[in-house]
């Protein structure tokens, strides 16, 4: 009979195998716990955004005043419904590239200089309109004129491109890919008179004539929320391995115990 001393040594226990699955069961679990946290994260953060919609619009003063001097944050303005009065500078319309509904057009963000507080002007979304009108004197019925009443929805500033496969702006051709509030700014001389945020305006309608553009109401309020699907998948994947290792070394266990046996 052979003695624990005759065992070859690829049946000994695999202690190396332990330890180089340790390190790799530690990050998976660590990445199924990253993704319960980020779930409970997005299950507020959508909480919040409903709570938002659901208030009464603040006045645009009163906001620009809290968002200056700290009292809310860029995120937590985000939705936040808000009314203004003012008129629409349409010389300094800007165009951001969107598709709606399967078509590719631009969101014109228009400079709105405010009633209150006096000087000031916010870049508002008017809407979304198609290609072959993004030229303004090829839709003159959209340009309403003179002081208006809005209403819509705050939308946080953005500090940098969000994004590396996000192309750079066209300035030149007033395309924009990302909303850059300091580049709309300057490129119609207004960037000292700028709040701090955007405006997407109005509830969603569909264009009927010419007049109806653009399309307004056209925020996106839908967040992904897939993390509890990746905390699964990352935890699933910690207890193949588990199972996986288990397996082995049950095999090699009882290969050994064989050759002592044999």
């Amino acid at each position: 009979m052979k003695t624990s001393g005759d065992i070859p040594k690829t049946k000994r226990f695999p202690w190396l195998v332990i330890v180089a699955a340790l390190p790799a069961l530690a990050v998976l679990i660590a990445l199924g716990t990253w993704q319960v946290q980020r779930l409970a994260w997005k299950e507020g953060l959508l909480a919040n955004i409903e709570a938002r919609l659901s208030a009464e619009p603040v006045a645009i003063d009163e906001l620009i005043s809290d968002v200056s001097n700290g009292a809310i944050s860029q995120a937590e303005l985000d939705y936040l419904p808000v009314s203004a009065t003012g008129t629409f500078l349409h010389d300094g319309e800007q165009h951001f590239f969107a598709t709606h509904k399967g078509i590719s057009g631009y969101y014109l963000y228009t400079p709105f200089a405010l009633v209150e507080p006096q000087g000031t002007t916010v870049f508002v979304n008017r809407g979304f309109v198609p290609f072959d009108l993004k030229d303004p004197t090829d839709r003159p019925q959209t340009l309403n004129e003179g002081q208006v009443v809005i209403t819509g929805l705050a939308r946080q500033r953005l500090n940098e491109k969000p994004s590396w496969a996000v192309p750079e702006n066209d300035l030149e051709a007033n395309i924009y890919y990302w909303k850059d509030l300091d580049a709309m700014g300057t490129q119609v001389g207004l960037i000292d008179t700028i709040a701090p945020f955007f405006i997407d305006e109005g509830s969603p309608r569909s264009p009927g004539n010419l007049g109806d553009w653009p399309v307004s109401g056209v925020t996106l309020i839908n967040l992904p929320n897939n993390h509890l699907q990746y905390a699964v998948t990352w935890y699933g994947l910690a207890l193949t391995l588990i199972g996986v290792v288990a397996f082995f070394i049950r095999g090699r266990l009882r290969g050994a115990k064989s050759d002592i046996l044999g």
